[in-house]
């Protein structure tokens, strides 16, 4: 745990209860505040109180005693509108901010120059974040990996000048953070998501923009327009990254082919046969990693080894088995075509698992790669939508569940003469329609392709 101590003696509001509040409610009370946490949720403030935390209905609190309100980051800031603690924190005139604030403000008290690497983008940070994480472990650093990717910051051991916080921050976090100063700051990428949480995709951007204004080293992937419009505004030191073929007077780490380029056109990385780094996505996530850890020390020997060694994260392109020359991919985070689209670049010969609850747009996006898929396997709610979309193009079958999808798929690129067919399940859609979660789905997935004969 990180104990907060910058806010000892003071009482501060904590709204949200969820496994992050938990752990910032803890961390606030080990440094000496004196928190009054709250929940709209009754199974929320129940668990908390079932694991000896004290409630305080904040209705009832006047605001002008906090010197804070720590806010979850699932709670509404400004869109659709503000939320009432929100309002009140405002109108009392005092901050609202978010767990990583607090970590923020007590590393400038304790050990400001401890490495802090912070890392965001609207699609694959949470490989990335993994991947940096992974490399400096296996080259013997002190790494505590967390935020967005699942463990609260306020969980890890405290910022000291020998451990490297590498931290994934989404655009609810970073609006939270004001004081944000990574070491190392990263952008991937910008693309139209959470609008709803932010109002405009001009505001969602400017948003990822601070998470590198305010850091000592940006490291921007530039292959969208907005995010080459934020390195292109950046002042300070910056290594920008970009897929594709070389571009004239680029100064920064490339992609292609699957190997990681210098800018002097000196290859750095290879990436083939690494089957968790595959697709031009990766590439990118691969040099992003590059720029940042050789930035960290980490030497080029270092660098090769850790990203060999990577094993990826469950249900991202994750390879769960082979039967005979048939590869089985669980990409069940691909909840949108956006997402399914990092898969389907990444194989031919594609048996493609997809459907559930549909997202806006469904899968017509995705129809300039429907030539790489031999046959699809649709199931859960969106079935008959997608049909109407494949009809024409993608030979598919309506198969309802998974375990049916699985096997049938699995029937028929055991049958093809492709050199390394694929059963892929990368649904394009939400799960919530036949699982209880992304990882459940992916989960029995996997557990679909072990039951096979």
């Amino acid at each position: 745990m990180t104990p907060v101590t910058c806010f000892a003696g003071r009482k501060v509001a904590l709204f949200g209860l969820g496994g992050s509040g938990l752990a910032t409610v803890r961390a606030l009370l080990a440094g000496g505040a004196d928190v009054l946490a709250w929940d709209d949720s009754p199974e929320s403030t129940d668990r908390a109180r079932d694991r000896g935390i004290t409630v305080f209905d904040l209705h009832d609190a006047d605001f002008s005693d906090f010197a804070a309100l720590v806010l979850a980051p699932g709670v509404p800031l400004t869109h659709p509108a503000p939320h009432w603690t929100v309002e009140r924190a405002t109108d009392a005139g005092i901050p609202v901010i978010g767990d990583i604030e607090l970590f923020v403000q007590e590393r400038r008290v304790i050990a400001p120059d401890a490495p802090f690497v912070a890392i965001t983008g609207t699609n694959g940070k949470s490989t990335t974040t993994a991947l940096i994480a992974h490399i400096l472990r296996e080259a013997g650093r002190d790494v505590q990996m967390g935020g967005n990717i699942g463990t609260a910051i306020l969980s890890l051991e405290p910022p000291s000048p020998n451990r490297i916080h590498v931290i994934e921050m989404s655009s609810f976090q970073i609006d939270l953070t004001p004081g944000l100063d990574p070491s190392v700051g990263i952008l991937l990428n910008v693309t139209p998501d959470h609008l709803d949480r932010h109002g405009t995709l001009a505001a969602y951007a400017a948003i990822k923009a601070r998470l590198v204004a305010g850091s000592d080293l940006a490291v921007v992937g530039i292959d969208d327009a907005l995010s080459r419009a934020i390195a292109d505004a950046r002042s300070g030191p910056l290594v920008r990254v970009h897929v594709g073929p070389p571009q004239p007077g680029f100064d920064g780490l490339s992609a292609r082919d699957g190997t990681v380029f210098a800018a002097d056109g000196t290859a750095i990385a290879d990436l083939a046969g690494i089957g968790s780094l595959r697709g031009a996505h990766n590439w990118q996530n691969a040099a992003v990693a590059a720029a940042c850890v050789r930035a960290l020390g980490i030497t080029e020997a270092e660098l090769v080894a850790g990203l060999r060694s990577f094993p990826g994260l469950p249900h991202r392109m994750e390879e769960v088995g082979r039967r005979g020359r048939v590869l089985f991919v669980n990409d069940s985070k691909a909840t949108n075509a956006d997402s399914a689209e990092k898969a389907l670049t990444a194989f031919r010969d594609i048996h493609w698992i997809l459907g559930g609850k549909a997202k806006e747009g469904g899968i017509a996006p995705l129809r300039p790669l429907f030539g790489r898929v031999a046959h699809a396997y649709l199931i859960g709610a969106a079935s008959e939508a997608f049909a109407a979309t494949l009809e024409g193009q993608v030979p598919f079958t309506i198969c309802c569940t998974l375990d049916v999808a699985t096997a049938r798929a699995a029937e028929a690129a055991a049958g093809s003469d492709a050199p390394e067919p694929v059963v892929l399940l990368s649904p394009a859609c939400a799960s919530y329609d036949q699982f209880r979660s992304f990882e459940d789905r992916g989960d029995q997935f996997r557990n679909c392709v072990r039951a096979l004969s």
